[in-house]
């Protein structure tokens, strides 16, 4: 079955002027234009798009979702499937989220006692997705799944101590760090006191401290311009730094 761009739009329940911006940026062309000018779409351009609106349900950009969809590895069936793992994490997360309300509106009006993990168990679920969407990739291909899981296993029962301890460690890591940058020394006493503050950050994620896996996270930090933003974000080469710190602590 053929679709033009207004029927398409309505099977799909998106506007014509989307898919029209689709064709413009290439992430979605026409099987063909007809000969009045109607862009015409086949069952392939409609496989293609469900595709793309999954990856949009995910919060991915059009960017990043043409660049996974035109890689030469791309595998719609694996797609579907990891699809499918991270609809069910978010819908855990929502579960969660729901029952977190109606647990507090309970609470509030004396119906029941909510521990205080119960109310940040939700919030906890979320970080994880939110991280797993960010960094998940990069992560799990240079860590292991298992190690991933260990992490997120570690977040989900962690404490609401821990959470107030690993929130303030963070803090006291940037802080420490610009202080740091100051001695342009990583050998320093205070950039070193900041990458022993990064181990003891690391181990509220990591079951197992390992100094080659501390290494190279401190080189993705300078590798990867979203965590180099992140370090950089009040002084430029921080990331450098953090990671040259971290090489003399680890030797």
């Amino acid at each position: 079955m053929e679709y033009t761009v207004q029927k398409l739009g309505k099977l799909a329940g998106i506007s014509s002027r989307t898919l029209r911006y689709y064709d413009e940026i290439g992430i979605l062309k026409p099987a063909r234009i007809n000969s009045s000018g109607y862009r015409i779409y086949g069952q392939n351009e409609v496989d293609r798009l469900q595709q793309i609106l999954f990856y949009r349900e995910l919060d991915m950009s059009l960017e990043q979702i043409k660049e996974i969809m035109e890689s030469p590895s791309f595998d719609s069936y694996k797609a579907l499937i990891d699809h499918r793992e991270k609809l069910l994490r978010k819908k855990k997360q929502l579960v969660l989220l729901i029952d977190n309300v109606d647990k507090t509106i309970a609470s509030t009006k004396g119906g029941t006692y909510m521990s205080n993990k119960e109310k940040f168990q939700g919030f906890k679920e979320k970080m994880i997705d939110k991280n797993e969407k960010e960094y998940g990739k990069e992560i799990r291909e240079k860590y292991g799944n298992e190690v991933v899981e260990k992490s997120n296993n570690k977040v989900k029962n962690m404490t609401e101590e821990e959470h107030e301890e690993i929130t303030k460690l963070a803090e006291e890591i940037i802080e420490t760090l610009y202080l740091a940058m100051e001695t342009k020394d990583p050998s320093s006493e205070i950039a070193q006191r900041v990458a022993h503050l990064h181990k003891k950050w690391l181990t509220f994620y990591w079951s197992d401290y390992n100094k080659e896996a501390h290494i190279g996270l401190a080189q993705m930090y300078v590798d990867d311009e979203r965590f180099r933003a992140y370090y950089d974000g009040r002084k430029p080469g921080a990331a450098e730094f953090l990671r040259d710190a971290i090489l003399v602590y680890t030797k």
